[in-house]
């Protein structure tokens, strides 16, 4: 069975030590450009995931009855609201998971290249696999890192915004620093949320021996064969790139809301006091 193959299975020891040692063993092996190996795949994934995710956010919000101005959500309502765009986000995002893995083992590794770029892999994956068991490999451990990440992201952001807003104030009232500190957060909570999901599907999309495993039976053997700190292995140094990382998203979305509402008055703003409840962008 299942169950009882994949009890026996061997995992290889570690190649790296650590976030450190794998660092500064690839710049020393192969150069620092290396470091931006199967870039393409990540940077339009994350590009998908965040135009998905924030339409997503803002129809879930108008779904609960958000009015802006007259009825505004809660904090726990605005973070539900995250985890299930959360969970929408997360069938556009897998496909760009799969092959971003792919790409940047056969990268670090000196068999001979599999692929000859970024559009063969995805079709050799598809000819093989096919669309289901190929692009969407791992499908549920990415659900199950984005809807408690989202509900933590979305939650923490709001929640150091509110904190932030002056009496009789507005969101708009704001100054990036704020929406700096709120985005560095809430990028730390979403990685905290549920870490150990995204070990498991990254061996899913890496590792042949669990291709075509479950997300149980594999969350179990790490932890039996490495224990907790394997399935939290590189959370450090993922929490450390988020803070700045998603500072910025958060930044930069609020910005570009701004720059809207100056070309369309009617781009939907809370103009809520904060003796009332929260105020926020949508």
């Amino acid at each position: 069975s299942q169950s009882k193959s994949i009890k026996h299975t061997k995992i290889k020891q570690p190649v790296y030590r650590g976030a450190i040692h794998c660092l500064t063993h690839t710049i020393r092996k192969n150069g620092v450009m290396s470091l931006y190996k199967g870039l393409p795949a990540p940077l339009m994934g994350s590009m998908a995931e965040n135009s998905v995710l924030f339409l997503s956010y803002g129809e879930v919000r108008r779904r609960l009855g958000e009015k802006p101005g007259e009825k505004e959500l809660t904090i726990f309502e605005l973070a539900c609201s995250g985890a299930v765009a959360g969970g929408i986000a997360s069938f556009f995002l897998n496909p760009f998971e799969v092959i971003k893995v792919q790409m940047q083992v056969m990268n670090s590794s000196n068999a001979v290249r599999q692929y000859n770029g970024l559009i063969d892999c995805v079709v050799q994956t598809v000819q093989k696999e096919g669309i289901v068991k190929g692009l969407y490999r791992g499908q549920t451990s990415l659900l199950l890192r984005e809807i408690p990440g989202n509900f933590c992201w979305y939650g923490v952001y709001e929640s150091v915004c509110f904190s932030q807003i002056p009496e009789g104030g507005t969101k708009r009232d704001l100054g990036i620093s704020t929406h700096l500190l709120g985005g560095a957060s809430a990028g730390v909570a979403y990685w905290t949320a549920f870490y150990p999901a995204d070990t498991v599907g990254s061996q899913i999309r890496a590792n042949p021996l669990y291709a075509n495993r479950g997300f149980v039976p594999v969350f179990l053997d790490i932890l039996r064969t490495e224990g907790w700190m394997g399935l939290y292995r590189g959370w450090g140094i993922t929490a450390l790139r988020a803070a700045p990382a998603h500072a910025l998203i958060f930044a930069m979305y609020e910005k570009t809301m701004d720059l809207f509402r100056k070309f369309d008055p009617q781009v939907e703003d809370s103009i809520d006091k904060r003796s009332g409840s929260i105020s926020h962008s949508s």
